[in-house]
């Protein structure tokens, strides 16, 4: 075929990233055509609702059917920024039917149903790529889906959550308690009018999802996450914190267990400060990845935002565009190795529980009993006395959240110990 010919593009999805993909594809239409080989044409794009002004985008190109647009069979290419499980993954299905190579964005659906999708991009011989699905404009799929592909894995642990790192940063830097900074993350734009995917970590679970999925070449869903959002992080959280040298951080951590399985999990996690996730600021994403031979590399850079998505967007969309031009394909999904779930009980951590007790004599023993009780080692005690009550806070040594567990339960029952027993896991050995 003439290099003259274009490669003609489906936009699904004009919102903050889908306009800055849109005005991209326009605005660089020489640079990209030079990187491909061909130049691209932008041939429709699906919206919502058509009455709505969108500068800089040309009307005659919008459409309010994104089912037609994705399924025409002269599209070679079709981006998908809509987001949600459904319509999406039946307009990504209908454009692989349709013989499209895909790219999205779209890690709710690809961590709860991305084993169809990659089936059928598989079936059909086209292309799915998903850099912007995790961590913005940081280039961390490839490096699991690709450079490291001939390694071996043992952990992927990261901030990849933006709007989370904001606030928890505001509340550390700023002394701010969780509303005002929400609050403000909502006013520069870090956070939705509805927070919850954000904050209660259903976000961050998707991702974690997604690179474990990648890292240990197995099938991990939503589901198989054990998730904890940032909403129960009090002041008193950051204050404990950082007398104990910490920093609070939602971390999604997925580790190769001793025993093959895999643990995947996204808490609220005092972080030493000496580490280099403790100084990721604002809205900022960073991932650490461990290997058996590449020893441990970090991936740092902007997590969010209409800019840094559509460059990890069109990123793929070059990549993608390529692989037509040279009638080849990517990397396919690599889900060989099959390996279960560690149930999330079994699962390792050194744990920070502060409490406050009755200023008795006898009852830090017994606290310390009740732990000895489930086998969980202490490695520092802080006891702050407040009139006839004291505020005691424990660091263990690495336990399971199922030991652990029972030695919450066990204090909870004593007397001495007022209700409102606070546990946070702690990143390190």
């Amino acid at each position: 075929m003439d290099d003259s010919t274009p490669l003609k593009v489906a936009l699904l999805g004009c919102g903050v990233v889908g306009s800055q993909v849109a005005r991209l594809l326009i605005q660089q239409a020489d640079d990209l055509r030079a990187r491909i080989g061909r130049p691209l044409e932008l041939v429709g794009i699906a919206v919502r609702r058509l009455e709505l002004d969108r500068p800089g985008i040309d009307r005659s190109l919008l459409t309010d059917d994104a089912l037609a647009l994705a399924s025409r069979p002269d599209v070679d290419l079709v981006i998908e920024l809509l987001g949600g499980i459904e319509p999406a993954r039946t307009l990504i299905l209908a454009a692989i039917g349709a013989g499209s190579s895909v790219v999205t964005a779209n890690k709710a659906l690809l961590a709860s149903d991305g084993g169809t999708v990659y089936s059928a991009a598989e079936a059909a011989g086209v292309d799915v790529y998903y850099e912007a699905a995790v961590a913005g404009a940081i280039p961390i799929i490839r490096p699991l889906r690709e450079s490291l592909v001939g390694d071996e894995v043992t952990a992927v642990i990261g901030i990849v959550n933006g709007t989370t790192n904001f606030i928890l940063d505001k509340m550390h830097s700023h002394g701010s308690d969780f509303a005002d900074a929400l609050a403000e993350a909502q006013e520069l734009g870090y956070a939705e009018a509805d927070p919850t995917a954000d904050v209660e970590g259903f976000d961050a679970a998707s991702k974690a999802a997604i690179l474990a999925s990648l890292a240990f070449h197995s099938r991990v869903r939503l589901d198989d996450v054990s998730r904890e959002g940032i909403t129960g992080v009090s002041a008193a959280d950051i204050t404990a914190a950082t007398q104990m040298g910490c920093v609070v951080k939602l971390l999604a951590r997925c580790v190769l267990s001793e025993d093959g399985t895999i643990a995947v999990g996204v808490h609220p996690t005092m972080v030493p400060a000496h580490h280099p996730l403790a100084a990721i600021p604002g809205a900022y994403n960073a991932v650490f990845i461990e290997s058996r031979n590449a020893g441990t590399l970090m991936f740092m850079g902007p997590g969010a935002g209409g800019s840094p998505t559509a460059s990890a967007v069109l990123g793929d969309v070059v990549t993608a565009a390529r692989n037509r031009v040279r009638g080849t394909r990517g990397p396919g999904e690599s889900t060989y190795s099959a390996r279960g779930i560690t149930p999330p009980g079994r699962v390792s951590s050194r744990y920070y529980v502060s409490m406050t007790v009755h200023d008795e004599p006898g009852v830090l023993a017994q606290v310390a009993g009740r732990f000895a009780d489930q086998a969980v080692s202490l490695q520092a005690v802080r006891q702050e006395s407040e009139g006839s009550q004291a505020r005691l806070g424990v660091m263990t040594h690495r336990a399971t959240a199922e030991q652990v567990d029972r030695a919450l339960e066990a204090l909870g029952a004593m007397p001495e110990v007022e209700p409102g027993i606070s546990v946070m896991r702690v990143e390190g050995a």
